[in-house]
């Protein structure tokens, strides 16, 4: 179970540092930046790249929302969530915690939202909490959909992690405007500790949604998926 945490925990802090690492350090840097095109692909290739370095090791799952649809799947044992979204929460606090001392470095350095997770004021593009709560459980559940398949025998060994980042991708395109993609409640709470806003006041949406969304994608996986 060590190795399979620890695995949680770096990988968990690789996606968090690279996927939230992009949009904090190097978005609009300097007049010019990345872009949300940018932040997405950062954010699928790291982890489409560490499912591929992890996945042999805990499964690399890096999200608690994952762990717990892969559950309700019956592809991993109940009783290691809490312990798996333990290691991924402290992964992203970890990760969130050390680009905070990276960014502050910068002259004029100011936390402001820090790329956390919001709705209303705190949406990128001021979308009500139903917009987001809508975005969060429909991308999930498509999510899980996807990651379920992915892995399915039918699926050719070793595309798996092309598919579930690419997927990643694409999430991000449509979602940051709106809740600045979560998908993933320890990428939520670790940002939100460092944001100069009220983001942890909405955290709670960040937990529910995706967890809703994994649940709802699992069991239509189960309906249409594992049937011949």
């Amino acid at each position: 179970m060590f190795r399979k945490l620890t695995a949680e925990f770096i990988g968990t802090f690789w996606l968090i540092f690279i996927g939230s690492g992009s949009g904090i350090l190097a978005a609009t840097f300097p007049e010019i930046g990345i872009g949300i095109v940018g932040i997405s692909f950062s954010a699928g290739i790291a982890l489409m790249a560490m499912i591929y370095t992890i996945g042999g090791v805990s499964g690399g799952h890096m999200n608690p929302a994952v762990s717990v649809g892969l559950a309700v799947a019956g592809k991993f044992p109940a009783s290691q969530v809490l312990p798996y979204a333990l290691a991924q929460v402290a992964g992203a606090a970890a990760a969130a915690a050390t680009l905070y001392l990276v960014a502050s470095g910068k002259a004029g350095f100011v936390a402001g939202g820090f790329g956390a997770n919001g709705y209303g004021d705190l949406s990128p593009g001021g979308y009500s909490l139903t917009a987001a709560l809508v975005t969060e459980v429909v991308l999930m559940a498509l999510f899980l959909f996807i990651i379920l398949g992915s892995i399915h025998d039918r699926v050719p060994t070793g595309f798996a992690p092309i598919s579930i980042g690419l997927s990643l991708t694409g999430i991000n395109l449509v979602s940051i405007p709106i809740t600045n993609t979560s998908l993933n409640p320890a990428r939520s709470t670790a940002l939100a500790l460092f944001a100069d806003t009220a983001a942890l006041s909405q955290l709670w949406l960040f937990w529910f949604a995706p967890m809703l969304g994994a649940v709802i994608g699992t069991l239509v996986w189960k309906v249409i998926g594992e049937k011949d």
